[in-house]
């Protein structure tokens, strides 16, 4: 057989089996990224109901306070948690890339105690969550799998905290931006040294809790350095190994290779 011709025959056995799943497999490969999943468990969350919801940037998905009734999962664009101050300011604590279950914690936690907002124009698949309780009390594996994401998500926040309470504003800002990179490779169809980052000066500086003065500083460092670009309101990670440097970057609290040690 000539070379390559079996790789890309898997290649497109993947993406048929991908294109058969429907809408959520998006879902379906996240978990699968770190847990395993039988084909019939597969199956089964696929065939969870689910309806399409399109939203703009800034558009609230969840409300704190508000009964959660479905988990909504990132099928494109980008989504984020925060909590709000009494005199109004905002703390991000949390961004969703694609693949992402916003809300997997309202199968045992009912009431919402953040917002979850689109940070972009953005499209979700809203699964009702009865159906996946039922799922998840039905099939181990799923479970499993679950709790994983969940427990990973709590992890990546225990850095945020780290980034924000102990690191200069600079290795704050490119530590972010490798985690956003590796993160954005994991769902990426192709690996790339190059991603745009859809964030404003005035989202990081709510997120990594500085000002949007200070945030100006830190980005214009980076991009004379060469590690960032800035082509528009938003920023492209141009050089990984640079911030990773500048950070003293370890990528262990996103648990990557999790599935190795099942």
């Amino acid at each position: 057989m000539p070379s390559g011709v079996a790789p890309l025959s898997r290649w497109k056995e993947q993406q048929r089996k991908r294109m058969e799943l429907g809408p959520l497999s998006i879902l379906i490969r996240k978990l699968l990224s770190h847990s395993l999943l039988s084909t019939s468990d597969q199956e089964a969350i696929a065939a969870l109901p689910h309806s399409i919801r399109h939203m703009a940037p800034g558009e609230a998905i969840l409300r704190e306070g508000d009964r959660a009734i479905v988990c909504p999962v990132v099928l494109s664009g980008f989504a984020f948690r925060q909590k709000m101050a009494s005199d109004g300011g905002r703390q991000i604590v949390a961004l969703k890339l694609p693949g992402d279950a916003l809300d997997l914690q309202s199968i045992y936690l009912h009431q919402a105690d953040h917002d979850i907002r689109a940070l972009t124009v953005a499209e979700f698949a809203l699964v009702p969550l009865p159906a996946l309780e039922r799922l998840t009390a039905e099939r181990p594996a799923v479970a499993r799998a679950v709790l994983t994401d969940i427990l990973i998500e709590s992890s990546i926040g225990r850095e945020w905290l780290l980034n924000i309470g102990r690191r200069n504003a600079l290795a704050r800002l490119a530590h972010l931006l490798c985690e956003l990179h590796d993160r954005m490779n994991d769902i990426a169809t192709e690996a790339s040294a190059h991603f745009e980052v859809p964030l404003t000066q005035e989202q990081l500086a709510d997120l990594l809790g500085l000002t949007p003065v200070h945030v100006n500083r830190m980005v214009r460092q980076l991009e004379k350095m060469g590690a960032i670009g800035r082509p528009s309101r938003s920023l492209t990670i141009l050089h990984f190994d640079s911030l990773a440097k500048i950070s003293n970057f370890s990528a262990t609290y996103l648990h990557r290779n999790n599935i190795s040690g099942v």
